[in-house]
């Protein structure tokens, strides 16, 4: 059960990227932004679908600037090695989905992502992020994760809020056994690019509520120039 649990929120996520970018090709750019992050001028903002939960920006502390820029140093360091690709594949990252084609590639250690759930490292990161490159894949960042437990203030121990949103996929409905290509059709109703997205219309369909796919995530770009685009939110959602 939690295998196949599993492999259908994998294909889930592959519609999702597949849905985003067929969106950004077909359609203009939507400057309907979440209002209290618009409101507080910040550069970090995203607009929230049905499938999407993005946790709330917080106003700056002392100490929060530092912090943030402390943990891209950390990783930055560590992370250094695996420009070469193979180097990570070598210590154990698997490419997630590598024949469909994506704007950044999920270079993913599930031992890492175990970690994650007792403690954060910025030099373990659950997932390495990676653009295409020729026939190889240029290093750009890094996924970090944390149990879908946590609230939000064990998020911000973790990266300040002000700096950074984590976000959850929520509320998926997963088809029928049998009904799994159904997830990229045209107009979908299953998966996180679904118009399903309560468990009553799941249920009525013949589907099976997800509530929470994976738990809380968060990217981070430490080759970026300035901390709004290291913790850059929209950068993360072109997966």
């Amino acid at each position: 059960m939690r295998k196949s649990l599993i492999l259908s929120a994998f294909l889930a996520l592959a519609v999702l990227v597949f849905a985003h970018d067929q969106k950004q090709k077909s359609s203009p750019a939507n400057g309907d932004l979440d209002a209290s992050t618009e409101a507080m001028g910040h550069g970090h903002h995203h607009e929230m679908g049905p499938h999407m939960f993005m946790s709330t920006l917080r106003s700056p502390q002392p100490g929060d600037e530092e912090k943030a820029r402390q943990i891209a140093d950390e990783a930055r360091q560590a992370l250094e090695k695996y420009k070469d690709y193979k180097v990570a594949l070598a210590e154990g990252f698997k490419i997630f989905l590598p024949n469909l084609p994506q704007k950044q590639y999920h270079f993913t250690k599930y031992g890492n992502a175990l970690g994650e759930a007792f403690r954060f490292d910025a030099s373990k990161p659950t997932s390495l992020l990676y653009e295409k490159s020729g026939n190889g894949y240029k290093l750009i960042g890094a996924m970090y994760t944390a149990p879908v437990r946590f609230s939000q203030d064990q998020l911000n121990q973790r990266v300040p809020l002000s700096m950074a949103q984590w976000h959850q996929h929520v509320n998926m409905c997963k088809p029928p056994k049998g009904r799994e290509m159904e997830m990229v059709s045209r107009n979908p109703k299953f998966g996180l690019a679904g118009s399903i997205s309560t468990q009553d219309e799941c249920e009525a369909a013949g589907g099976a509520f997800v509530p929470h796919v994976f738990g809380w995530m968060v990217h981070m770009y430490p080759w970026e120039k300035n901390l709004d685009q290291i913790w850059s939110v929209e950068h993360a959602m072109k997966l």
